[in-house]
């Protein structure tokens, strides 16, 4: 019995910011963001989205067609909470109207803990086949203005349905692991946006992606050649280059430059687009290689890099399988992106300083998100999520 992915699908905002209206702001070359970073476009949240509401407007698209009585657990993983107590993915778990009897958990490692929730939703569904687990994956990607990371800004989250006899990928049972004490990246309670010490931060990726993989290959021998596609976690699309060009110089491969690039070109197509959306990045990359890669990808080997800062990283693989392309949500992504409204400068300065009220009083919030789930306002300290 094979277990992993049976569908997968994500949500953005429908807001953006194009990065030339930010190159143009700091007159810099927009080229600077372009191609620097790879990235093109940033999405920014509504004044009525948050991590709930990503989540479970992504969610909509895997459970068409599911009895919500088979899925057994809901994992949330995030790193942009909303509570220090309750879980996000209990009021995921009221929007979406899954059944008493499913367990709810949140879980926290920076940009890692999806990967986290995907592994222990894999063991859970070998212990009981019969069932399912949905694993969501929400983020906001905020940084302080002006300073080095604002063009990696970013939101989007992504719903993976684990099940038995998967119909997109096969996840391979074995794993590297990589853990230490550093602090690359950070965001204490009292910060709405997170610190970053950026050059620091590529150098210990770089070095628990070795490490991670090295791990793996004692584990099971795999060969770097052995692997068709990549899938890296993606804080800005170059990354992904920076850590082939790592993993080609440690196993010393002779691959020419263009085949490298070849093999994560097509997972980088919706972040660009997107931006940062941490725990949810690697994931919307295996969306864009499933929808982007311009081949049937049928029976090849992709390996998954996911790091979370401070640092916890894994190196798996997984296995596509035939027919895959019956159940992608291509179309439904695509329209999302393009059907996006383009933020100027100043609107994009309005939606970043907004801030949900902390004293407790009754507000309601503008209608501004197109999606099904909306956060409608607050009262006595509470989040009232509705439809629209």
């Amino acid at each position: 019995m094979s277990v992993g992915i049976d569908d997968i699908s994500f949500y953005t905002s429908n807001y953006f910011l194009d990065l030339k209206s930010l190159a143009d702001v700091h007159r810099i070359d927009k080229e600077k963001f372009y191609q620097g970073i790879g990235q093109e476009k940033m999405g920014i949240v509504a004044a009525d989205e948050d991590v709930v509401t990503m989540a479970a407007n992504a969610a909509l698209p895997v459970l068409e067609g599911v009895d919500p009585e088979t899925i057994s657990t809901l994992l949330f993983a995030t790193e942009t909470g909303i509570d220090q107590s309750k879980a996000g993915g209990v009021f995921v778990h009221g929007l979406l109207g899954l059944p008493s009897r499913c367990r709810v958990v949140e879980l926290k490692q920076a940009c890692y803990s999806a990967t986290a929730a995907i592994q222990m939703a894999c063991a859970l569904v070998a212990r009981e086949p019969e069932k399912k687990v949905l694993v969501l994956a929400s983020d906001i990607a905020r940084y302080d203005l002006n300073s080095s990371g604002e063009a990696t800004q970013g939101c989007g989250a992504v719903a993976i349905l684990i099940s038995a006899n998967p119909r997109l990928v096969e996840i391979q049972p074995h794993s590297g692991h990589y853990t230490e004490d550093v602090m690359d990246f950070w965001r204490p309670n009292y910060r709405s946006t997170a610190l970053v010490d950026g050059k620091y931060s590529t150098k210990i990726y770089l070095k628990a992606l070795k490490q991670a993989w090295l791990h793996y290959q004692e584990i099971t021998s795999t060969e770097f050649e052995s692997l068709d596609y990549l899938c890296y976690h993606l804080p800005f699309t170059r990354m992904a280059e920076k850590a082939q060009t790592q993993m080609a110089r440690i196993n010393k491969c002779d691959r020419d430059a263009e085949a490298l690039k070849a093999q994560v070109e097509p997972s980088l197509h919706y972040n660009r687009l997107i931006g940062n959306s941490y725990t949810a990045s690697m994931y919307v990359g295996l969306v864009s290689l499933l929808e982007n890669a311009g081949t049937d990808l049928a029976g090849k080997q992709i390996g998954f890099f996911s790091y979370g800062s401070g640092c916890v990283a894994e190196f798996f693989t997984g296995r596509v399988v035939e027919g895959y392309q019956r159940y992608l949500h291509r179309e439904r992504h695509q329209h999302l992106l393009a059907e996006r409204t383009e933020l100027s400068y100043a609107q994009y300065l309005e939606l970043y300083n907004f801030q949900h009220p902390t004293d407790g009083g009754e507000y309601t919030f503008p209608e501004q998100t197109t999606g099904r789930f909306r956060l409608g306002g607050m009262n006595q300290h509470k989040r009232l999520y509705c439809q629209r």
